[in-house]
C-alpha cells in the first residue's frame, strides 16, 4: 500500500524529509481495527518525530489524527465492525495514519461525529484529547460543574489545542477562559472559539492580565513558550493554582512554584497508549464524548485550511505550516 513517512531524522530542508513508502497493508492484532483512511491533519508530534531516527533503522509511518472507514477487525473487537466510520489519533509507538490503511487498537477510536465532514473531524482527535486530559485529568476539574469563580489563562490560544480547549472550557466548566495571540487574525479566531478575553503573549502575561481586571487566575494551560513565559506566569497564578504544560521547554526550574504551592503537572496524549495504562479506554471514551458534544453543536471543527489530497507534496507544506508556528486552528489533508 502507499504510505508517507521518513527513514531517518531529517530536517524538513533535506531531500528525503518526508518519502513515499511502498509498504504492507496491516493485519489487524486481536483487540486492532483495520481503517481505510479518507482524512488526516498534521501536529507538532509529527515533525518532532521526523526529527528522530526511527527504531531499529526501519521507516516510519507518521500521522497521528485520523477519519476512515473500518474494514477489518481482530478476533477480540467487539465494539466496531467493518462500515464503520471512526476517528482516532492512536499511537506513536505504532505505524501513523498518513497511510491507505493502518491497523489501531480498538479502544483508542470512537464513531466519527455524524454532523462533520470527513476533513472536519479529522481536525479533532489529537487535540480534543489533550485538551481534555489537561483540563479534567492533569487540573482535576470536572466536568459540567458550571459554577466557579476561577479563570483560566491559555498561552498560545489559536492553535490547534488552543482552540479546542477553548471551546472545552468554555462550555464545560465555569471558568473564565482568557486565551493569548499576537495578531488581528488570531484574537478573532480565539473570539470565534469562545474566549472571554484575549491577550497579548508579546508583553509580559500578568500585566496584561492586569489590563483587562483580573489580578490572578487560578489555572493555567501552556501551550506554547512556556518556558519564555514562566516567570510572569507564577506572578498570575493564584496561590495554590495549577499550571499544565504541553510543550518542550528543555530545562524547567520548578522551584518559583513553591512559595505558592502552585502545581505543576505534564500532559501527554499519547502517554496512554505508549504505556498501555489500564485505563487506555478512557481516550476511546473521550473521543465518543467530544463527537456527541459536536452532534449536539455545543463543540465546533477547529479545521482552518483543507491543504489537499495526501501526497508527498502537501505533506511537506504542513509540516511547513506547523514549523512556522503561525498555524491557526488545524490544517487537513483529505482523500488518496
Amino acid at each position: 500500500m502507499k504510505a508517507f513517512g521518513h527513514i531517518r531524522a531529517t530536517r524538513l530542508d533535506e531531500a528525503d524529509a518526508l518519502v513515499e513508502l511502498d509498504i504492507p497493508a496491516p493485519e489487524p492484532g486481536p483487540r486492532d481495527v483495520v481503517v481505510e483512511i479518507s482524512a488526516v491533519s498534521v501536529n507538532p508530534v509529527d515533525t518532532k518525530l521526523r526529527s528522530i531516527a526511527p527504531p531499529n533503522g526501519e521507516a516510519r509511518v507518521l500521522g497521528y489524527d485520523a477519519v476512515g472507514t473500518v474494514v477489518a477487525t481482530g478476533g477480540q473487537v467487539r465494539g466496531f465492525r467493518a462500515g464503520d466510520r471512526v476517528f482516532y489519533a492512536g499511537s506513536s509507538l505504532r505505524q501513523g495514519s498518513n497511510a491507505r490503511f493502518q491497523a489501531v487498537d480498538e479502544r483508542l477510536i470512537a464513531r466519527a461525529p455524524e454532523s462533520l465532514t470527513d476533513e472536519e473531524a479529522a481536525a479533532l482527535p489529537l487535540t480534543a484529547l489533550t485538551a481534555w486530559e489537561l483540563l479534567f485529568d492533569r487540573l482535576g476539574l470536572r466536568a459540567g460543574e458550571m459554577e466557579s469563580p476561577d479563570a483560566l489563562l491559555i498561552v498560545g490560544g489559536a492553535g490547534g489545542v488552543g482552540s479546542i480547549l477553548t471551546q472545552i472550557a468554555r462550555r464545560l466548566t465555569g471558568l473564565e477562559v482568557i486565551a493569548t495571540a499576537s495578531r488581528p487574525e488570531t484574537v478573532e479566531w480565539c473570539k470565534a472559539m469562545g474566549a472571554h478575553h484575549v491577550i497579548d503573549h508579546r508583553r509580559p502575561l500578568d500585566q496584561e492580565l492586569a489590563r483587562i481586571g483580573i489580578p490572578h487566575v487560578r489555572y493555567v494551560a501552556g501551550l506554547t513558550a512556556t518556558g519564555q513565559h514562566k516567570e510572569a506566569i507564577v506572578r498570575a497564578l493564584a496561590p495554590q493554582g495549577a499550571l499544565a504544560m504541553i510543550d518542550d521547554p528543555g530545562e524547567f526550574d520548578i522551584m518559583p512554584f513553591k512559595r505558592k504551592s502552585l502545581s505543576v503537572h505534564w500532559e501527554y496524549m499519547f502517554a496512554r497508549p505508549v504505556f498501555d495504562t489500564p485505563d487506555m479506554a478512557v481516550q476511546g471514551r473521550i473521543l465518543g464524548q467530544v463527537a456527541s458534544l459536536v452532534d449536539a453543536g455545543l463543540l465546533r471543527t477547529t479545521l482552518k485550511q483543507v491543504i489537499g489530497p495526501i501526497t508527498l507534496e502537501n505533506l511537506r507544506k504542513a509540516h511547513e505550516l506547523m514549523e512556522s508556528g503561525k498555524g491557526i486552528g488545524k490544517a487537513v489533508l483529505c482523500g488518496f
